[in-house]
């Protein structure tokens, strides 16, 4: 069983930036794919940001250029940069790993409790 915990969410205004944090237990951190995904109320929860066991990223469109995800895994950890913050990125954010890579057709192994990013003016 792989427990994720993250950390870093709050309330910034536009432009801002916020850097989220995601632990996870057990040694076979490295062996997963990550992601982060986020869900406003009202709205499907959407795919924002991979990493694979071996580094590739992928991002959702709306935030290309001002997300960063990235991983250490000497910390079992993995976090998402969020810089030039817009009101509509506004939603609780999840972690989520899954032993083969995380795309919008698969459903992840493992999930987050997940943290709210608020941004507004």
């Amino acid at each position: 069983q792989v427990q994720l915990v993250e950390s870093g969410g709050g309330s910034v205004h536009p432009g801002g930036s916020l850097r989220l944090s995601c632990r996870t237990s057990g040694s076979s951190f490295s062996l997963y794919s990550m992601g982060w995904y986020r869900q406003d109320p009202g709205k499907e929860r959407e795919l924002v940001a991979t990493i694979t066991a071996d580094g590739r990223t992928d991002y959702t469109d709306s935030v290309k250029g001002r997300f960063t995800i990235s991983r250490d895994n000497d910390r079992n950890t993995v976090f998402l940069q969020m810089d030039s913050l817009k009101a509509e990125d506004t939603a609780v954010y999840y972690c989520a790993a899954r032993f083969m890579p995380i795309t919008k057709l698969n459903a992840p192994d493992y999930w987050g409790q997940g943290t709210q990013v608020t941004v507004s003016s």
